[in-house]
């Protein structure tokens, strides 16, 4: 209900008709908000946590807004706990006797404060309700729990503990079930006299800056004094417009004199209406009197007490007008709890609901920012996932051409080194005579010096060519394998990503390419077989090789002498040149070769006429007739001599050169065949040198394929987090807006009043 409506009550019964209830509820209602308010903004903290630990994401909520959102939450913490102990506050002060206890009690409709003649209320008591059945009191500082009994002797100053001063204060806890007025959150605080004690601001400050209303009792037998203005002119310095009531209390002795009754009630008005409107100003001059009462507490007290034990309320002894100074009472009551319960609510309440709506503002900012912060990173990710998958399509295309075109380029370059170590090797084979002249050994025929001078010569001549084809192709080779290989980089830097294209030339390092000849002359040359042995160029042997030739002297001189050995070098018929003969008997193979030789000395024969020695035999015809025995004589002679000088030179040195020559034919026809062989060699090398350098250079790319890949992955899901980030931020500021209607709906209902203020 609205704290500005009439409420009806009476005396006997407090029904949900009490305008204290419109605190009650109004405490709930802003105690639910800020509980809701609280877990919002707790959501909304745990929300900023998450989202500002997510590095992926960036900085979408900042440090600032972090710590700002924490800090409301602990705000709004606070304020809750403070609303759970918020309760309407009345203050009671004046001079000492005016019966401030008196009026207490009479409101409780029981003795509960200490109360008599003179100075009673030693320090400042405060009465307010509790839910359990028995009454009990807490001194300041403790918590310990003390009867009610004690109150007398703690807070009358005529049994004074030594322990407590004026400005201690002593809580008294009464049964609501007792006083309905407790029932309603509100607290009664008694003082002592404000005329015996200086400490004035202390006072106020410790127990008058959170009352919603002051009650000034005075005493109508005299007029307000100095102190009582004194200490009020301190309170409205420090409170804004304090609410105050003034009640001329003892009223009850202007019954004893009805003729000046009316007078001094004027009297008493105008005097308490200058003092609120002139001096204090906190009130106008047409609401003041409506907080100016004439009373008689004692009798209310008395009268409440008897109709509390079954008698009547007006029994005993009463001073004439009892019912009207009743009725007076009632009307202060009626009035403070309108004046108090709308006073308490804006009091209590109204700062901190504009609080409340500060930092909803505040968070509904906040997550506005990050919304916006949250849309413009999701723009910029779908922008950037749309460039990788562009250029991820770009490397693919680009890689799958590249690879076809550098692989026609290695098959190109390969062939062309095959071709030139070919041309370069042949050349080599046809000079090789002239780097077996060129070394120089230990010869010895022996055939433990010339086992080792055959090594040496193999080695010689292996280093040899090589060396040889190395000057011939290297160069050539090399500079076209770093030129594919250049090319190749250059091709593959647009593919690379930019960290990794200034880095590209640690792939391939610099160096020049070795190619190697394995030429393994030891192994193709290991069954050659000298043949040093002195010779005689007209020896049967020599003649028989000369016109028969090498295989048909060896049949023939089988034939003449069956032990005859073959010494010189031959090149051994291998199973996979030549298929392997068939055995035949004995006959048949001497016929075989008896027919072989009829045929090759033939065909010798046929073509001696081709040959220098036709011509010395037919000279040696005609000689022979001219001459005869001494021509024969002569011609042995001369063949003798020529035994003799070939016999004579042949040296170590001729067996040497002659060994040389043999290996020069022998090393020449194994040298022919693997040439095709050595050729295809360096250009697998070349190929699997440049194989190598486009593979490095694809694995970089593959790992730019899946560097972009993992990229796109982790961008598509950013942007689903960011959708994520921008749904909560806007279903947070939706709740934000809620609350915020919920505080404008209890502004309305409890901060605004719609009609005029009745304080």
């Amino acid at each position: 209900m609205a704290a500005t409506k009439t409420f009806r009550r009476t005396d006997s019964a407090r029904g949900d008709f009490s305008p204290l209830k419109h605190f009650v509820v109004a405490k709930k209602k802003i105690s639910d908000l800020f509980e809701q308010l609280l877990s919002y903004v707790k959501e909304t903290s745990e929300f900023v946590e998450v989202i500002s630990g997510n590095e992926a994401l960036g900085t979408i909520a900042t440090k600032d807004q972090k710590v700002e959102i924490q800090t409301y939450a602990d705000k709004l913490a606070v304020i809750k706990e403070v609303l759970a102990r918020r309760h309407m506050k009345v203050a009671f002060f004046g001079r000492t006797s005016n019966g401030k206890s008196t009026v207490i009690n009479a409101m409780l409709r029981d003795r509960v404060l200490p109360s008599g003649i003179g100075h009673t209320t030693n320090c400042f008591l405060s009465v307010e309700g509790t839910d359990e059945e028995k009454a009990y009191l807490k001194t300041e500082g403790s918590e310990e729990e003390k009867s009610i009994k004690t109150v007398n002797q703690l807070a009358h100053a005529l049994h004074m503990d030594e322990s407590l001063d004026a400005g201690c204060l002593v809580r008294v806890f009464w049964p609501k079930t007792k006083c309905a007025l407790l029932r309603d959150d509100l607290v009664l605080v008694d003082s002592p006299g404000t005329d015996v004690t200086t400490q004035l601001d202390s006072w106020i400050d410790k127990f008058c800056l959170d009352a919603d209303v002051f009650v000034l009792v005075a005493n109508s037998e005299s007029t307000l004094m100095n102190t009582e203005k004194h200490f009020f002119h301190k309170v409205n310095e420090r409170l804004s417009k304090p609410n105050i009531f003034i009640l001329n209390n003892r009223w009850d002795a202007s019954a004893n004199e009805p003729e000046y009754m009316e007078d001094v009630r004027k009297q008493h008005t105008d005097r308490c209406v200058n003092f609120l409107v002139e001096e204090l100003r906190v009130l106008d001059r047409d609401q003041a009197p409506n907080h100016i009462f004439f009373v008689s507490a004692k009798e209310v007290l008395n009268s409440r007490m008897q109709r509390a034990q079954g008698m009547p309320e007006t029994g005993g002894a009463l001073a004439e007008g009892f019912k009207e100074r009743l009725k007076e009472f009632q009307s202060f009551e009626r009035r403070f709890e309108e004046c108090i319960s709308q006073s308490a609510v804006k009091t209590k309440f109204e700062q901190h609901t504009i609080r409340a709506k500060q930092i909803i503002e505040k968070v509904k900012n906040i997550m506005d920012a990050i919304n916006i912060e949250a849309a413009e990173k999701r723009v910029a990710a779908l922008e950037d996932r749309e460039y990788q998958r562009d250029r991820l399509e770009f490397v693919r295309n680009q890689l799958n051409l590249l690879t076809e075109e550098i692989k026609k380029k290695i098959k190109a370059i390969s062939d062309d080194v095959e071709s030139k170590v070919s041309i370069a090797m042949g050349e080599e084979i046809n000079r090789l005579n002239v780097i077996v002249d060129e070394f120089r050994g230990d010869f010895h025929p022996s055939p433990q010096v010339l086992k080792l001078y055959k090594a040496d010569l193999l080695e010689h001549v292996e280093k040899g060519m090589g060396k040889n084809l190395a000057f011939r192709c290297s160069n050539a080779i090399n500079a076209s394998v770093q030129s594919s290989q250049q090319y190749m980089m250059d091709s593959m830097v647009p593919l690379l990503p930019s960290t990794a294209q200034s880095q590209v030339h640690m792939l391939v390092p610099k160096k020049t390419f070795d190619l190697s000849y394995d030429l393994n002359c030891a192994a193709i040359c290991s069954d050659f077989q000298e043949n040093i042995e002195f010779q005689f160029s007209l020896g049967l042997k020599a003649l028989v090789h000369r016109y028969l030739g090498s295989v048909n002297a060896h049949r023939a001189l089988k034939l003449v002498d069956p032990n005859y050995q073959n010494c010189r070098a031959v090149v051994p018929v291998t199973p996979s040149s030549e298929p392997p003969s068939i055995a035949a008997p004995p006959n048949e193979k001497a016929l075989m070769t008896q027919e072989d030789l009829m045929i090759a000395m033939a065909t010798n024969l046929a073509s001696i006429t081709s040959r220098t020695s036709m011509g010395i035999i037919v000279v040696g015809g005609v000689v022979w007739k001219a001459v005869g025995w001494r021509c024969i004589a002569l011609s042995a002679s001369l063949y003798g001599l020529l035994y003799l000088y070939e016999r004579l030179t042949w040296t170590t040195k001729a067996r040497e050169r002659t060994l040389k020559r043999q290996f020069v034919e022998f090393a020449t026809e194994k040298l022919q065949l693997i040439v095709s062989f050595t050729s295809a060699n360096c250009s697998h090398q070349v190929q699997q040198e440049m194989a190598t350098t486009f593979a490095r250079l694809c694995q970089q790319v593959d790992q730019t394929e899946r560097d972009l890949e993992a990229n796109i992955r982790q961008l598509t899901t950013n942007i689903d987090k960011l959708e994520t980030v921008q749904s909560c931020s806007k279903t947070l500021r939706h709740k934000a807006t809620e609350l915020e209607q919920q505080l404008e709906e209890f502004t309305k209902q409890y901060l605004q009043p719609q009609d005029s203020a009745v304080c």
